[in-house]
């Protein structure tokens, strides 16, 4: 049955692709050919197969001795993200929205741009109407910025080489070395701040979502107008942002922690 063994063939090489890329970790950042040989238990001939398809892809890096995986391998993880994320965060924004009577959303990092994946809207302050799936350049958005500060050192020199920075507004912070100041004073206070960066009247304050191991996987922010942002301080839209972002990170580790244990509650052997 040549159709089954190139099926089972094909099952081999994904699950081989995959342990190349779990082979590396954050104690082993860099690899030479033979640590991913030894580390996945594979011929220096297949792993080598394997890494050269991950670099040809974009999801490996070499300088010709050592491999290491790219910031784009995130991507991998924001599909699986951006199914849950929608599901567990949309309470609490819609508590959010409630409780200030300004839109809120929820974005995840996607390439050079943030990708809204839930919003409650409670009027429409953009000329742009914004819906799940809209995409925005990342260092004109709070949302964006904020995911930038938290970024690792790695990731964030791999933006700043490849974004195209522009002024999408006369108010845009565009200059790298500027963006990095300010990205630096986010990161310190913990959450970002935009006045009229992405459009003119537009005010937005960010916080993220962290996962367990401190990695900002997802950022949320409040909407406002300019002419309407001294109804509430940034400290006191920030301080709310951070109790709802740290609530919708408790109920992600608590619907992973969940379905992690399905497989035992069902009577089928863990993975």
């Amino acid at each position: 049955m040549p159709e089954a063994s190139g099926s089972r063939e094909m099952v081999r090489s994904v699950a081989k692709t995959l342990d190349v890329i779990r082979a590396f970790d954050a104690e082993h950042r860099d690899l030479t050919l033979s640590d991913v040989a030894r580390r996945t238990g594979q011929t220096r001939a297949s792993a080598r197969r394997f890494l050269l398809s991950l670099e040809a892809l974009g999801f490996v890096r070499s300088d010709g001795q050592l491999f290491s995986l790219t910031p784009r391998v995130l991507s991998l993880g924001h599909a699986f993200l951006s199914l849950r994320l929608p599901v567990v965060a949309e309470p609490h924004l819609k508590a959010l929205t409630a409780d200030l009577g300004e839109s809120t959303s929820a974005s995840v990092f996607d390439g050079d741009d943030i990708v809204y994946v839930a919003r409650v809207q409670t009027r429409r302050i953009m000329a742009v109407e914004i819906r799940v799936g809209t995409r925005f350049p990342a260092y004109a958005t709070s949302m964006g910025r904020v995911l930038l500060a938290f970024a690792s050192a790695d990731a964030l020199e791999a933006y700043f080489e490849r974004a195209s920075l522009e002024p999408v507004t006369p108010h845009t912070l565009f200059d790298p070395a500027a963006l990095r100041d300010e990205l630096g004073r986010t990161r310190e206070r913990g959450w970002a701040v935009v006045d009229q960066e992405l459009e003119i009247g537009l005010r937005s304050v960010a916080a993220p979502v962290f996962n367990p191991r401190g990695e900002a996987i997802a950022a949320i922010n409040v909407s406002t107008t300019s002419a309407s942002s001294d109804r509430f301080a940034d400290e006191e839209l920030a301080r709310r942002l951070l109790a709802t972002a740290g609530a919708i990170g408790d109920d992600l580790r608590l619907t992973r922690s969940e379905m992690a244990d399905e497989p035992q509650r069902s009577g089928a052997p863990k993975p």
